[in-house]
């Protein structure tokens, strides 16, 4: 397990080095100058000076070994549309937001995700399976400004009870969170579904029933647990998803979430903004991609890890 893990660790930063530059390569070969607004007015001296503290007076490679040296010491650098803005500072209080709405909308939808997908496979071809294939063709096909303006409507403009939108009270979040929870919601019926019909259809669910243990038991004992596998696998693209699938949704509802300043920063071609922030979500899955590799272990003993055979 130990050099298991240290391997992924070493192949995570291979593919954080390859993303880093990418995307700053990527970045700087975007059309438009994010100081020539600002910088225009200024005398020529002061441009200089000006262009010289974010480096960008420098050629593009040595710019590029400058950033590698600044990020192996911690630091992302300083907003260009927002002087005095650190990015780190920026990441460090927009995503607990960004991770409080995703996450209250990950824990519902996979909780209602996985209960509708038992009851479809247990009901297969029955007006509940029915009712739940439907509900999941809705979340994954209803695009998530569509279903947020739809509740806007209802709710805010011909109800009245909830706030169109806004932030620092209980209420703003129940609009974000159904928004957020409902394609969740879709893709855990779908999988869990799915699963138990095939984990059903195993010689070894026969062999269960064949004993005498009831249908409660064998989908306790033996269904549930290796039906939750697909689950467990797409739960870190999931949890990723609460910071940049949110984008959309923040914006919307005016929530000071990280994916509302990552839209700006790119808008606004804000280099350091939008390198932060990009390398904040690729830290964020790889790490996830570990996590869910070892958890898998712990739900399934069958499976081990490369490095323990």
């Amino acid at each position: 397990m130990p050099k298991y893990i240290l391997k992924r660790v070493l192949y995570m930063l291979i593919t954080l080095f390859f993303v880093v530059t990418v995307t700053f390569f990527l970045m700087r070969s975007i059309p438009g100058d994010p100081l020539a607004s600002m910088a225009r007015n200024l005398p020529d001296q002061t441009r200089e000076n000006y262009y010289a503290k974010y480096g960008l007076d420098k050629p593009l490679f040595e710019q590029y070994l400058t950033y590698l040296e600044n990020l192996l010491h911690g630091d992302l650098g300083e907003s260009l549309v927002y002087p005095g803005r650190s990015v780190t500072e920026t990441i460090a209080s927009t995503s607990p937001v960004s991770g409080l709405t995703g996450g209250i909308a990950l824990v519902i939808g996979v909780l209602l995700g996985v209960m509708l997908g038992i009851i479809a496979a247990l009901y297969k071809n029955r007006w509940p399976d029915y009712l739940v294939m439907f509900i999941a063709i809705l979340g994954i096909t209803i695009p998530v400004f569509v279903l947020a303006s739809l509740l806007q409507y209802f709710f805010s403009v011909q109800l009245g009870v909830l706030p169109t939108s806004g932030w620092g009270e209980p209420k703003h979040l129940i609009m974000p969170v159904i928004v957020l929870c409902f394609s969740t919601i879709a893709t855990y019926a779908r999988y869990i579904k799915s699963s138990m019909l095939d984990v059903l259809g195993q010689d070894y669910i026969l062999t269960a029933q064949a004993k005498g243990l009831s249908q409660s038991q064998v989908i306790r004992r033996h269904v549930l647990r290796n039906s939750l596998l697909p689950a467990i696998t797409i739960l870190a693209g999931r949890i990723v998803g609460i910071f940049t699938g949110a984008f959309v949704v923040e914006k919307m509802f005016s929530i000071p979430g990280i994916g509302f300043y990552y839209i700006s920063s790119i808008n606004n071609n804000d280099y350091s903004m939008t390198m932060g922030v990009t390398i904040f979500y690729a830290a964020l899955f790889v790490v996830m991609q570990l996590i869910v590799d070892i958890v898998y272990t712990l739900v399934d003993p069958r499976i081990r890890l490369s490095d323990d055979k």
